[in-house]
């Protein structure tokens, strides 16, 4: 895809090498020069302009593009006038950075609904990460289901899915299974890696180490990671 990064401070500059590493041609767009230098040599294009002057978007490929990111972090009236005018010029699909609640209404007023939080979402993740004590890495879909990363259990080990209830028992879904694997590099030395083993069926047998990726309800989350005393406890089974 072709995408439009407006404002290279971290969150910006950050978002706009991750894409470009992923297979994207992103162009990075910032008023302040040495922000452009910083990245010019790392994604397709980098241009310094002033993305408030609407007169500067003569050359700025907005009907091209796939996406637009309104990323500017520093200057809440700069990212507001920028959206609009992006939103005046074209029909791109544009995704933009909020600051504050009332820029949330703006936004939401333009008809932008695309809106990012990059602070309160690090935030809602360290969170979950630390709340949520025995999973690995979470993707949260909204307030009350997540995809997470968690350990097998002990009792899993050297049984087939078909044999086990105990995933159901806690009323999530196995989206697949990631396990280390030994491979060599291209100098032939040994190193580990995670690879999934794609769709697991009723004959998958559990491995030790195995990373089960689960979707489910936090609660039904936390659950899993409780040790079984405390959860049988908290559901009055003892």
């Amino acid at each position: 895809m072709k995408i439009i990064v407006f404002g290279l401070g971290n969150f910006g500059m950050s978002l706009a090498l991750s894409l470009t590493e992923t297979g994207n041609e992103v162009i990075g767009i910032d008023k302040q020069m040495d922000k452009v230098n910083l990245v010019k040599d790392k994604i397709s294009h980098a241009i310094c302009m002033d993305s408030t002057n609407e007169l500067a978007y003569e050359a700025v490929p907005l009907k091209d593009s796939d996406k637009v990111v309104v990323a500017i972090g520093e200057n809440e009236g700069a990212a507001i006038i920028t959206t609009a005018i992006i939103k005046k010029l074209s029909n791109v699909k544009i995704i933009s950075r909020a600051l504050s609640p009332i820029h949330d209404t703006v936004l939401e007023a333009m008809g932008i609904y695309s809106i990012i939080h990059p602070e309160q979402d690090s935030a809602d993740r360290l969170t979950k990460q630390i709340n949520f004590k025995s999973t690995l890495e979470n993707y949260q879909l909204d307030n009350n289901f997540t995809i997470s990363e968690v350990r097998a259990k002990k009792e899993f080990y050297g049984k087939t899915l078909g044999e086990l209830d105990s995933v159901d028992k806690y009323s999530l879904t196995l989206v697949t299974i990631i396990r280390k694997k030994e491979k060599r590099n291209l100098i032939g030395k040994k190193t580990l890696v995670k690879e999934s083993i794609g769709r697991p069926n009723p004959e998958t047998i559990v491995q030790e180490d195995d990373i089960l990726v689960v979707y489910g309800n936090n609660k039904d989350i936390e659950n899993y990671c409780m040790g079984q005393e405390e959860y049988d406890l908290r559901n009055k089974k003892i």
